[in-house]
């Protein structure tokens, strides 16, 4: 992987000063050994202190994002990384690729896939993991979802709907209930035990590009692409009542990639956070949808993932400028703030 580089780049501007006053520090972002050698497509959480990403470079990488530093990669697919899911408690990791597989590697274990899922005949965009660790859902722009014995590698259902081009998948926490997005521009709900659709949402106008479930599984979160201001919003749903449209997140000018749950704090309001092709990151209140503040990160291209590491800290990935640490100020004034880059 090559000797680590210097986690500081020192710049000359570093400090300015008023004449006859003090110097005062201008904050600076990190720069740590970079994670990619092209865009990142996502990243998600291993566990409170490592973050698993996937791109163009084909590579997955864990990364210590507190420390700053590389912990080891996976190669193995021929193609691009799309999305990344790992078991909550376990050093598993999932990644589906645009090879049109899916590969489990064990943080913990050696440098070879230890399952391999295959099946799908176009690339796969959703992935997830059931609440008890046996079962793995897939979905595609095949128009399929797929559900898989962990353990064997084998495909034990298979539900193909005419126009589903799979967007993403959530596996609800605790439950039997999986909700995937589509370019259909429509939310189904599906039971994992029939394997059949139990709900789908009204469609809305743009594709549905993003989905995630709120800690409490009573809310479901959705984006849409767009583009000049249209569509790019983000919708809250309540799962009690499918279909029931609580609030949208509209400013985004461009496609919102991404957008999903903040842990929550005490003493502050829920919040919800989205990120999109048109470089910024928005952080919301989630039930009156005000926009509490936003970050743009000029030149990094479009931000397409989103993961939360704790109620103050949050990765993002982009297309140009490689992995974004960030870190949330809760207050009656909210402030984000890019902390590093790797």
């Amino acid at each position: 992987m090559g000797k680590l580089q210097s986690k500081f780049r020192r710049r000359s501007d570093l400090y300015r000063a008023k004449e006859g006053a003090e110097p005062v520090p201008v904050p600076q972002v990190v720069q740590y050994e970079p994670a990619h050698s092209g865009a990142i497509n996502c990243v998600t959480c291993l566990n409170s202190d490592l973050c698993v990403s996937g791109g163009i470079d084909q590579a997955i990488m864990v990364y210590d994002w507190r420390a700053g530093k590389p912990c080891r990669s996976f190669h193995g697919h021929n193609k691009e990384i799309t999305k990344l899911t790992c078991f909550t408690g376990s050093t598993w990791i999932f990644s589906a690729s645009r090879d049109k597989s899916v590969l489990m590697w064990d943080f913990a274990g050696g440098s070879d896939p230890i399952q391999t899922f295959c099946g799908h005949e176009l690339v796969i965009n959703g992935v997830a993991v059931s609440p008890d660790g046996t079962k793995l859902c897939t979905g595609s722009r095949d128009n399929s979802m797929c559900l898989w014995d962990i353990e064997t590698g084998k495909c034990l259902q298979k539900n193909t709907i005419s126009r589903n081009l799979v967007t993403h998948v959530c596996w609800v926490p605790g439950g039997s209930s999986i909700v995937q997005t589509s370019e259909d521009k429509t939310i189904r709900v599906w039971d994992s035990r029939s394997w059949q659709v139990m709900n789908t949402f009204p469609a809305k106008q743009y594709i549905q590009t993003h989905c995630d479930i709120s800690p409490n599984c009573n809310h479901l979160l959705s984006s849409s692409n767009g583009f000049q201001g249209q569509g790019c919003e983000a919708t809250l749903w309540d799962l009690r009542q499918p279909g029931c449209k609580v609030v949208e997140y509209r400013g985004h000018l461009q496609t919102t990639a991404c957008c999903v749950f903040l842990p929550p704090s005490i003493g502050s309001p829920a919040l919800v956070a989205s990120a999109s092709f048109d470089s910024s990151i928005k952080i919301w209140d989630q039930n009156t949808a005000a926009c509490l503040c936003t970050l743009s990160l000029d030149g990094s291209g479009p931000l397409v993932s989103l993961a939360p590491c704790d109620s103050s800290s949050l990765l993002c990935a982009s297309f140009n400028t490689g992995l974004h640490q960030l870190n949330l100020s809760r207050g009656s004034a909210p402030i984000l703030k890019e902390i590093a880059r790797f």
